[in-house]
């Protein structure tokens, strides 16, 4: 058995993601559909497979039907056999609500039975909620050299963004010597990036001694500074926290351009085609007919087009029909856009059905925010919730929310001003 065998991965995978409304709202965060055939998480379940890492654990919890479909029993990432696995951990909930997990350590802490019948050596923690490639490898190595209690992946972030993560001051040696969570008047530009490695008995210890605290970030990881080895490992890869409409919609559009680092094929991230009826498994390949016309853009197995794609990502099964335009958006599986139908700068959930001649982002408003998410939808994009159903030439503006299922009945005029939420 090597030293890797002996370490035991937890990827938390719970979060709600509210701020990238409707995608979320049948969905947890991390099965989020993502550059045309993948889920988020798959990132972080690529990862480990690719470090030649077997065990792990995944922590659900917000509406988990979903992915618990796509993880199935592991076998896309190979985490099957005799010592390889991966357990679904939902939470242990009683009759209270206080039996869901309250955050991070919280969430570590209901799984102790877990991580006790899967001896180890470290134990690594990941969110299941970003776009990015590590050799997880490489970071147990540094671990074990600097002989940690905890080692925290870290890298460099413009300060104005710094108040989003926990922040990291170190010594010569990259020692963490002080710690700052959100901090609103940063003095380092060292974010934590909420991928930990902890020696095992050391977890179960402080997790014991420190009952009554939740969260690694907020509370343990400060205690752990002030007293025992806490490293920061240096990252300069691609990485993004999918975690906004803005955000997302930009990490889908990095995949079209060469020059932004994320390269999912490249890095052998592994969707799990088999999962369900609406990947690509059993589609034919993408028809180009006569007339379409496609620029830089991510066309998905089972696509059929007709009319012009410009700078987008397609789901499979996608139809873009004689004469409809589709430009910097992002569509999921089995859209449906009609003839001289227009999406400009939009995200559409599965199974949109758009009718002919309708606009989805029409005009040249981008500055009037979404009236009732405004701090979700600010930058122009439009978004469509699945299944949702477009009356023909319907005019939708920027910063606009259709709601899932939505039908033709439900909207009140032809014109959806830039903010309105239907």
């Amino acid at each position: 058995m090597t030293d890797n065998d002996r370490t035991l991965v937890l990827l938390l995978a719970g979060g709600v993601g509210s701020r990238l409304n409707n995608l979320v709202q049948t969905r947890a965060k991390p099965a989020v559909p993502f550059g045309g055939i993948y889920r988020i998480i798959d990132f972080s379940l690529s990862n480990v497979m690719n470090s030649g890492l077997s065990q792990i654990g995944v922590l659900t919890q917000y509406k988990p039907l979903s992915l618990m479909r796509h993880l199935g029993g592991g076998e896309a990432w190979d985490f099957i056999g005799r010592r390889r696995g991966i357990k679904i951990l939902p939470p242990r909930t009683g009759a209270h609500d206080s039996d869901w997990y309250k955050g991070t350590a919280d969430a570590v802490r209901q799984n102790i039975d877990f991580i006790k019948a899967h001896p180890s050596k470290e134990i690594i923690i990941l969110s299941g909620d970003h776009i990015y490639r590590m050799d997880l490898a490489e970071l147990l190595e540094f671990h074990r050299r600097k002989r940690a209690d905890v080692t925290i992946a870290m890298m460099v972030v413009p300060k104005e963004d710094i108040h989003q993560f926990g922040a990291g001051i170190t010594n010569e040696e990259g020692r963490i010597i002080e710690w700052e969570e959100k901090p609103k008047e940063p003095r380092t530009d060292l974010a934590s990036m909420g991928i930990y490695v902890f020696d095992t008995e050391y977890l179960l210890n402080i997790l014991e001694e420190n009952r009554q605290e939740v969260d690694f970030g907020m509370h343990l990881i400060p205690k752990a500074i002030e007293r025992d080895n806490v490293f920061a490992y240096p990252f300069h890869d691609y990485w993004r926290d999918v975690g906004t409409i803005q955000s997302y919609w930009q990490a889908n559009m990095d995949i079209l351009d060469e020059h932004s680092g994320i390269s999912p094929e490249g890095w052998g991230i592994r969707p799990n085609i088999e999962s369900s009826v609406n990947t690509s498994a059993d589609r034919p390949p993408a028809h180009f007919l006569r007339g379409s016309k496609v620029q830089g853009s991510m066309i998905s197995a089972g696509c059929v087009i007709e009319g012009e794609v410009y700078n987008s990502v397609l789901s499979p099964g996608v139809r873009v029909a004689r004469g409809a335009t589709i430009r910097d958006s992002i569509l999921f599986h089995d859209v449906n856009v009609g003839e001289n139908g227009v999406i400009d700068l939009a995200i559409l959930d599965k199974r949109v059905q758009v009718g002919k001649g309708a606009i989805v982002g029409c005009g040249e408003d981008r500055e009037t925010i979404n009236k009732k998410y405004p701090s979700h939808l600010y930058t122009g994009i439009t978004l469509v919730g699945k299944d949702a159903n477009i009356p023909a030439h319907t005019k939708i503006g920027r910063n606009c929310i259709i709601e899932p299922w939505t039908s033709m009945a439900d909207f009140p005029a032809s014109t959806i001003p830039s903010g309105e939420t239907i």
